[in-house]
């Protein structure tokens, strides 16, 4: 769901499921009463609501919802596009957030560029952009382009890595420990990851359900996550980049 949106203005949201793919047919309810439903692509193109403040979106059927800003037009001049907030860093595999004003509120008006490659937009208003980067990518710097229609963004560049889990997959028994290692190619600065447990009741993460911890940087660029199994079984941890968001640099 985008982070914002503009009274009256189209935008395009995503559902994705846990391995990241896209999802069609997900109904989606709004704190306002509308309701939609995603398409083939697993996306779906709406109005924002013509009053100003803050609208929840949830999936029918599931608990938690996302919470998302509605400005007024004023807040949000579309004459030009600029880009005003990146990340540094970014993963291969997952979105790349981009903020900023003047981009197309349908996902697939954008044309968005890393490295020369278009990318997918799975997301998008006047003021953001969720973006998947190509599949046939390299690790490393790359510079990013944006156009919606004439107007066509400053270019300026993300580092991209890539995250690759090395364990020991085999069915977990109780009270056994095992490490993590998550191998950082893309970058040799230290990179902050964050692991979630999906399987609480077969194995616990130390440090709690949700734990952070920073890659050493360097050539073997490398994060390590510690696991104790509770109860046989097969574990599920999901792995991500934390990066703010920044100024772009060019």
């Amino acid at each position: 769901m985008p982070r914002k949106l503009v009274t009256g203005e189209r935008a395009t949201l995503a559902v994705l499921d846990v391995n990241g793919k896209l999802t069609p047919a997900v109904h989606i309810s709004f704190s306002n009463g509308d309701k939609l439903i995603t398409d083939a692509t697993g996306r779906a193109l709406f109005v924002a609501p013509l009053n100003a403040g803050t609208i929840y979106a949830s999936i029918e059927g599931r608990a938690g919802r996302v919470a998302t800003t509605i400005l007024s037009p004023s807040d949000a001049p579309s004459s030009f596009l600029q880009v005003i907030a990146v990340p540094r860093a970014a993963t291969l595999s997952d979105r790349m957030e981009i903020i900023g004003q003047g981009f197309c509120g349908e996902a697939d008006a954008n044309r968005v560029t890393i490295g020369g490659i278009p990318a997918l937009v799975l997301a998008s208003s006047p003021t953001y952009l969720a973006v998947l980067p190509p599949l046939d990518m390299v690790p490393g710097p790359a510079r990013v382009q944006l156009k919606c229609g004439q107007k066509i963004s400053q270019e300026f560049t993300v580092v991209f890595v890539s995250l690759e889990l090395d364990a020991n997959t085999s069915t977990l028994a109780p009270g056994e420990h095992r490490s993590m290692l998550v191998h950082v190619t893309g970058s040799s600065a230290r990179i902050n990851l964050e692991a979630r447990n999906l399987a609480p009741d077969v194995a616990e993460l130390k440090g709690g359900t949700t734990v952070r911890a920073i890659s050493t940087g360097g050539k073997e660029n490398i994060a390590t996550f510690e696991l104790q199994g509770r109860q046989r079984g097969n574990f599920m941890i999901s792995i991500r980049l934390l990066a703010p968001l920044g100024i772009p640099r060019s």
